[in-house]
């Protein structure tokens, strides 16, 4: 009870002291987090002279944690704020240089050596090293531990601590995207070595070498950041950083609006009454995130009726969907890296065709029936179309897509399951993946046969055959061929109907200055954070 109290009265103080700011990586991705210091006697003083009070804390609506756990978990914004990697992304996406200072890799033996910094300390003063670096590879990479992560490190063969500030990763084969998934969050052996790396306390009081502390986590309310000040590559301009939990996206609105956050991630409807606000900034941010229908596989449905999926997504109005539900902030979508280098255009767009999509249903034998819907076999094509209770974008789009195809005698529902997705059970839901960087990234691991992140069980020989072609060559042309071949038959034997690529709108305190508009953002809008430790009140 005393927690709740004290982070309540932070936060109220916050609002009444317009005391707030944020902090984070200089090149590399951040999030939202609660905490403050009271107001100084100098703050005070500056108050009287009627000038400008600096905020120093950054309050950002975020979504719930139940842990933080950067080894096991994807998603997790806040990770970037407590942990680096031994690489980083700068704005452009491309690699630089974090808790290693260089590598070199050897090509004949496809072993890469990381030469790490020597002035980095865990928060809670331990030396970082390369032990730490293998313990945590070591926890992604076990089997035991059911990682997210870990298709993208399943080629590496040996890990080997060459001494406290070397380490070598020697690989099966090679694989163009390894220095992208060093960028990886490194967790200290000190603190977890036998520990359940599913249940330990240690990931609800987690401490890494980031430029973020964590204070206080108030479950359910609030995680509380403050600024490293002994931060290897510089300490950040905002102190302390409040990620106030808000999941649901108009409240994140009206909280906006009262002062409450000063930075969150809106829908574009939402977003539209503070276009003329003198008070706020709205940040319209391109992203490589896109929206569409999930089918399960492992559902005795879709392997009966897996054919029928082509005239699904003949039948959806893809811009219809964009337009009505977040106001045409995106690009209609085909392909899951149609904002990567090596997408390729000449595949099938699926380009809203509601009569092709009879006729698929014909072709397939299936028949109306006496309510005029469709059936195969004597039962009736009817299924549900899942959306999280959390993300309202997803739901006007089940609702709007169920609609479609019902037009056209699909027996069709949306549903937002309390309880959340189920995965292995459900029939279908809204998805969202995407990634800026590298094309491996959220695909290898998403459509590849039974890899970590394919949660729709699609398997598919050729898929595979050209996504481990794509990764197993640092050559441009034969990576954008592998690609092509990949895009082609994902068309031809969908796992997804493709929607749209929506944008990120962003609303922002005007007085928060260093969002840089020209990074390509990830899915679900991560990727701002990228140079927080910029960021000034």
């Amino acid at each position: 009870m005393k927690k709740s109290l004290k982070i309540t009265s932070l936060l109220l103080a916050f609002i009444m002291c317009l005391s707030i700011a944020a902090c984070g990586k200089t090149e590399s991705p951040v999030t939202e987090t609660p905490g403050t210091d009271s107001p100084t006697a100098e703050q005070g003083e500056t108050e009287k002279s009627s000038e400008p009070l600096k905020k120093d804390t950054l309050v950002y609506g975020s979504g719930d944690y139940t842990r933080i756990n950067p080894a096991l978990d994807e998603h997790g914004e806040i990770n970037v704020l407590i942990f680096d990697g031994l690489t980083d992304h700068d704005g452009d996406g491309k690699i630089i240089p974090r808790l290693a200072e260089k590598w070199e890799l050897e090509q004949e033996t496809n072993t890469y050596t990381f030469h790490l910094r020597k002035d980095v300390k865990w928060h809670d003063g331990e030396p970082f090293t390369a032990e730490d670096v293998a313990f945590t590879y070591g926890i992604i990479m076990d089997p035991d531990n059911g990682s997210e992560n870990a298709p993208n490190y399943e080629d590496v063969e040996e890990i080997n601590v060459i001494d406290d500030y070397t380490i070598a990763f020697r690989l099966a084969a090679p694989n163009s995207a390894f220095l992208d998934y060093m960028t990886m969050s490194i967790l200290p052996k000190h603190l977890l070595e036998g520990e359940d790396v599913q249940e330990s306390d240690y990931f609800r009081n987690p401490v890494g070498t980031g430029p973020y502390k964590l204070d206080e986590w108030d479950a359910g309310q609030a995680i509380v950041l403050k600024r490293n000040e002994d931060y290897f590559a510089g300490v950040a301009n905002i102190p302390n950083i409040i990620f106030k939990i808000v999941p649901d996206y108009t409240v994140r609105a009206l909280q906006l609006q009262t002062g409450e956050l000063d930075l969150a991630q809106v829908t574009p409807k939402d977003s539209v009454s503070f276009e003329n606000d003198e008070k706020h900034s709205v940040y319209d941010m391109t992203t490589a995130d896109y929206r569409g229908i999930l089918y399960n596989f492992r559902n005795p449905f879709w392997q009966k009726n897996a054919d029928i999926i082509p005239a699904i997504s003949f039948a959806i109005d893809k811009q219809a969907i964009l337009d009505a539900v977040i106001l045409g902030k995106g690009v209609v979508g085909y392909s899951p890296i149609q904002r990567n280098q090596f997408n390729c255009e000449d595949v099938e767009h699926y380009d809203y065709n509601p009569e092709k999509a009879v006729e698929i249903l014909e072709n397939a034998g299936c028949e109306k029936d006496s309510e005029g819907f469709w059936c195969r076999d004597g039962e009736r094509l009817s299924f549900t179309i899942n959306a999280q209770t959390t993300d309202q974008v997803r739901i006007d789009m089940a609702q709007i897509a169920v609609q479609q195809l019902r037009e056209i005698g699909l027996d069709v529902n949306a549903a937002v399951p309390p309880e959340g997705i189920d995965w292995g059970g459900q029939e279908c839901c809204i998805i969202g993946w995407g990634s800026p960087f590298d094309a491996d990234d959220h695909t290898y691991k998403v459509f590849g046969t039974d890899k970590g992140a394919n949660y729709s069980g699609y398997s598919n020989d050729l898929v595979d055959k050209y996504l481990t072609e794509a990764r197993q060559t640092d050559d441009p042309e034969k990576r954008a061929e592998a690609y092509a071949n990949f895009q082609k038959v994902l068309a031809e034997n969908p796992a997804y109907t493709f929607f749209c690529y929506i944008d990120a709108i962003y609303v922002a305190d005007k007085n928060l200055k260093g969002i840089d508009t020209n990074t390509v953002l990830g899915h679900h809008g991560v990727g701002i954070f990228w140079n927080v430790c910029d960021w000034t009140f």
